[in-house]
C-alpha cells in the first residue's frame, strides 16, 4: 500500500471544526482502504475517555480513533490537561495524572522540553502502526506569543513532516482576515507546511464565494481545498460542553422528560448523546429547581469538581429539589460524581479536587465516598440490575465507595465479578460513563413511564454512531479536492 505522510488540520481559532474535519478524514482514510489513526499532541477538555489498558486521553481523540476503525491509545493523546479552576488544570502525561499545575507555570516552566519529548515520541511510536497519521491542531495555529513553548500545533508539523490544512470558519465572520492574518503571523518555514486552507461552515449559494476562494488563494498563494457547507443532520460527539446551555431546557408533553443537572465543572457530558437521538425520550438540561417538577428521570451527571458542585447545588436549591424529586416518585440517577453526590456523604481530606474537606451528600443512597489514592480509569463490561444483558462502558474517577447498609443493592456486576453502584428504589448510581450507550439499560430507565407517553422503538446508539461517521465522511468528501489532498501526502510505494 502507499505510504501517506501526516496530515495536520490546525485552525485560525478555536472552534472551527478541526476536530470533526479530523474525524471525517479519518474515516475516509478509512474507507480508502488506509489504516489511519488521529493524532492530538495536547488537548484541553473535561471530555475525557479510558483505552483498553485502562489509561486516560482526551474523548475526542477516542472519537475520531472510533471514526478510523482502532482501538484508542494513549499515543492518540499524549498529553490532557483537564481544567480545575480558571487558572488551574490536572496534567494528565501518557494517560496518567501527574498532579495539578497552574497555567501560568505550566507554560513558563522549564519541563516544556521533557513535554515536548514525551509527545514527540508518542508521536514517532503511532506513525510505525498506521498509516496516515491524522493530526489535529489546538486553537489559533499563530498564537505568537506562545510560539516557543508550542507543543501541538507548527513544531508539531515540523516534527512530524506534516502537510498542513488551515481551517477556517466563515460562519463566524471575517474569514478573509483570519486565513490571511493567520498565515501572514508564520514564520518563513512554517508558511512551508501550509499546503492547502479549508473553509467550514458555509451556509448559502457556494456560487457567491467563488470569487473569495480565488482571493484567498491569490493572498495567500495557498490552494483552497474545499468549502464545507454548514450540516445539522450529522450527529458527531461535541468536544466542549459550552453548547449544552442552548440545548433543549424545558420538558416536553407526550416523551418521557429526561433532565440533566447542569453542573459547573459538569465533565463527560457526551453520556447523554444517546438520549438526545431517542425518539422516545425529551433531554433537556437545567440548574433551575423547579424544571425539575416537570421530568419523569433526572441525571446527575459527572464533575471534575464534585464537592464544590455539590455546595451550589445546595446554595442554589438544587439538591433539596433533587431529594423532592425522588420522594415524589421519580427517578434519579447518578453517574461518577453524581453517583458519589446521592451518598450520605463525601469527604477530600487530601484535597484532590478542592479546599472543601468534607460536605453531607444528599442521602438517597446509603454509601460514603472518600476521594483518595490513584485515580481508577479502565474499560469494562458489566450485566445491570436485571441480570440478563452484557454491556459496556467505562470508568474515570477519583474515590472510594462504602455501602453502609448490607440491604443495598448492587446495580452492577462487572466482567471480573466486582459490583459497581448501587439501586435503592427508583434512585441508581454508578461509576460507570456510557452506561447510556447501551439500549438494554435505557430500555430499563425509561419502561416505567413509557405507557403514559407516545412510544417509540429501542434505540442502537452504537450502529447510529457508525452510520453518522460514513454520513460525515461522504459529506467532506463531496466538498473537498481528495485528489489535490492525496497529491499533498502521497510519498513512495511500500516494499
Amino acid at each position: 500500500m502507499t505510504h501517506l505522510s501526516p496530515l495536520m488540520f490546525a485552525g485560525t481559532g478555536s472552534d472551527v471544526g478541526k476536530t470533526i474535519i479530523a474525524a471525517a478524514f479519518c474515516r475516509i482514510f478509512k474507507q480508502d482502504g488506509y489504516s489511519p489513526a488521529p493524532f492530538k499532541a495536547q488537548n484541553m477538555a473535561l471530555n475525557s475517555f479510558a483505552t483498553p489498558e485502562g489509561l486516560e486521553i482526551g474523548r475526542a481523540q477516542a472519537v475520531q480513533a472510533e471514526a478510523a476503525g482502532v482501538p484508542c491509545h494513549t499515543d492518540m493523546n499524549p498529553l490532557l490537561l483537564k481544567p480545575t479552576t480558571d487558572t488551574v488544570c490536572q496534567v494528565v502525561l501518557n494517560g496518567k495524572s501527574i498532579g495539578n499545575q497552574h497555567a501560568f507555570d505550566y507554560f513558563t516552566s522549564n519541563n516544556k522540553a521533557n513535554l515536548r519529548k514525551e509527545v514527540c515520541a508518542a508521536f514517532d511510536r503511532l506513525k510505525t502502526r498506521y498509516n496516515p497519521i491524522v493530526i489535529e491542531g489546538a486553537g489559533s495555529i499563530s498564537e505568537i506569543n506562545l510560539r516557543e513553548v508550542d507543543l501541538v500545533n507548527m513544531p508539531m508539523a515540523a516534527h512530524a513532516g506534516a502537510s498542513v490544512i488551515l481551517v477556517a470558519d466563515i460562519d463566524r465572520g471575517g474569514v478573509f482576515a483570519s486565513v490571511y492574518g493567520s498565515v501572514m503571523l508564520l514564520t518563513e518555514d512554517e508558511r512551508k507546511l501550509v499546503k492547502g486552507i479549508l473553509i467550514n461552515k458555509f451556509r448559502g449559494d457556494i456560487r457567491l464565494f467563488e470569487s473569495g476562494i480565488k482571493m484567498i488563494e491569490d493572498l495567500c498563494k495557498i490552494p483552497v481545498i474545499g468549502v464545507v457547507p454548514y450540516f445539522r443532520d450529522i450527529y458527531i460527539e461535541e468536544e466542549d460542553s459550552v453548547m449544552l446551555h442552548t440545548k433543549n431546557q424545558f420538558a416536553k408533553e407526550g416523551k418521557v422528560n429526561i433532565a440533566v443537572v447542569l453542573l459547573q465543572h459538569m465533565s463527560n457530558f457526551t453520556d447523554f448523546n444517546p438520549l438526545e437521538q431517542d425518539e422516545r425520550v425529551h433531554l433537556f438540561y437545567t440548574n433551575q429547581p423547579k424544571d425539575l417538577e416537570s421530568a419523569d428521570i433526572i441525571i446527575v451527571p459527572g464533575t471534575k469538581s464534585t464537592l464544590h458542585d455539590l455546595q451550589i447545588l445546595r446554595r442554589d436549591g438544587m439538591a433539596q429539589a433533587i431529594i423532592q424529586a425522588k420522594n415524589d416518585g421519580k427517578t434519579v440517577l447518578g453517574i461518577c460524581g453524581g453517583y458519589q453526590m446521592l451518598g450520605a456523604e463525601l469527604s477530600d481530606p487530601n484535597g484532590i479536587e478542592s479546599d472543601i474537606q468534607q460536605l453531607p451528600g444528599l442521602n438517597l443512597l446509603p454509601l460514603r465516598t472518600t476521594l483518595e489514592g490513584e485515580k481508577i480509569t479502565r474499560q469494562v463490561r458489566f450485566t445491570f440490575h436485571t441480570g440478563k444483558i452484557n454491556c459496556g462502558g467505562y470508568e474515570i474517577h477519583n474515590g472510594r465507595t462504602e455501602i453502609l447498609s448490607a440491604d443495598a443493592q448492587t446495580l452492577n456486576i462487572l466482567e471480573d465479578g466486582s459490583e459497581d453502584g448501587c439501586i435503592n428504589g427508583k434512585c441508581l448510581g454508578t461509576y460507570i460513563h456510557g452506561i447510556l450507550d447501551n439500549a438494554g439499560f435505557v430500555d430499563y430507565l425509561v419502561q416505567p413511564y413509557l405507557a403514559q407517553k407516545s412510544v417509540g422503538t429501542s434505540f442502537d446508539y452504537l450502529k447510529f454512531k457508525e452510520e453518522q461517521y460514513d454520513k460525515l465522511a461522504a459529506h467532506v468528501r463531496e466538498h473537498v479536492n481528495m485528489d489535490l489532498v492525496y497529491s499533498m501526502i502521497m510519498t513512495t510505494p511500500e516494499s
